[in-house]
């Protein structure tokens, strides 16, 4: 019999992380807006206080992952978590651009490691036999806060028209979450000691670089819509609250991507659901970029859904199956580093090019970026993946 795959410490991660997301992702559809109407920030400033966030995780993560490998995971989890809970209070205090952009950039940087630290918790407490259905079901945390609180948010600006309801909402969500952190029982490891302490290879999985620049390439695109849809939505389409439902779709289908999806990687198909993955999703960037109606603006959404729920959780494995067991961290940190490269890109070049041309001209960009990737993954990334793997 299989070891079981629902353990009580698995669901502890998962709730975690799903409050996590839940805090996380509460502002993010709206930070732009509320940006634009307390500080009246243009277009460029929002790209660049946004991509602080982005930026300072970025920094971190490759330290997140060395931390995480060299010492006690949970003490890293914690602290990591309680910094994360902590800097949310700042945006309630923040009474200027220039103050709100500070919290929000160094607001990163917990971030940066508790998620390097969330991702390495989830897949210790697995057994190695049903690791990569854990990854995929892992995700599944993380859409649920995706799909739930853009709706959430929209619907308390409505009710108390007060954007300091939203920073305590996140508060709180995330003081629940480093409670069922807390709780959590880590099982006893090996602390990695043979290396020396500047090997590159403790920051970054050098044998995943070709599956890092995959993930910069799709995560730039998700940057560049994600970040302008909302203003784009409303001065271009006359959509004033689609917001939530846009990401409430692209939820739905990373739900349904990630169901369906788990069967392969259970039998081993891991590059057939991470193929499957990156074309629905570059079809649904073009879809968003040519068409300028209502219909393409939702349906994108939930076709992004479906391919980013087939290839994330199938290049998470892959990175995991390059790296040695005691590399854990740093495989979460580079696939994490290599996301938020390209979501910083994509959100500091969109906001640019937004402010030079159009958001139209961004989206573009965003999509053929996007198809770089793809390319590199059918053309070097599969052959290089199955070269290399350990397992």
């Amino acid at each position: 019999m299989k070891p079981k795959l629902w353990n009580a410490n698995y669901i502890k991660v998962l709730v975690a992380n799903f409050l996590i997301y839940m805090s996380f992702m509460l502002l993010v559809p709206l930070l732009p807006l509320y940006m634009s109407e307390t500080f009246g920030a243009d277009k460029h400033t929002i790209g660049i206080v946004l991509a602080g966030y982005t930026l300072a995780a970025l920094l971190i993560r490759p330290f997140s992952g060395f931390l995480v490998d060299t010492m006690p995971r949970k003490v890293v989890l914690l602290v990591s978590h309680f910094l994360f809970f902590a800097f949310f209070a700042g945006y309630l205090i923040a009474g200027s651009i220039t103050l709100f952009a500070i919290v929000r950039t160094l607001h990163g940087t917990p971030f940066g490691t508790l998620s390097v630290a969330q991702n390495t918790a989830a897949i210790d407490v697995l057994d190695s036999s049903r690791r990569a259905e854990g990854i995929g079901y892992f995700g599944l945390s993380n859409n649920l806060g995706l799909a739930l609180s853009p709706s959430l948010a929209i619907f308390m600006i409505q009710l108390t028209n007060s954007y300091d309801v939203l920073f305590c909402l996140s508060l709180l969500f995330s003081l629940m979450s480093l409670i069922i952190n807390a709780s959590i029982k880590m099982p006893v490891r090996n602390i990695v000691k043979e290396k020396p302490i500047l090997s590159l290879d403790r920051f970054i999985l050098l044998k995943g670089w070709s599956e890092g620049f995959c993930i910069i390439c799709f995560s730039f695109a998700y940057g560049v819509l994600s970040t302008y849809l909302a203003i784009y939505g409303k001065e271009k389409l006359g959509i004033t609250q689609g917001t939530g439902v846009f990401f409430s779709l692209v939820a739905i289908g990373l739900i349904i991507s990630r169901l369906t999806g788990v069967a392969n990687l259970r039998k081993g198909k891991i590059l057939k659901n991470a193929a499957i993955g990156v074309v629905t999703s570059m079809i649904a960037y073009f879809l968003f970029a040519t068409i300028h109606q209502s219909w393409a603006y939702y349906c994108s959404a939930f076709i992004i859904g479906l391919g980013n729920g087939h290839f994330y959780p199938a290049f998470q494995t892959m990175f995991i199956n390059l790296a040695e067991h005691s590399q854990r961290g740093t495989a979460n940190s580079t696939i994490l580093t290599s996301w938020d490269l390209g979501l910083g890109l994509g959100i500091l070049l969109g906001g640019i090019i937004a402010e030079a041309t159009t958001y139209n001209t961004a989206f573009w960009m965003g999509a053929i970026v996007n198809s770089f990737g793809v390319l590199m993954f059918f053309f070097y990334v599969r052959s290089h993946f199955l070269h290399k793997r350990l397992r």
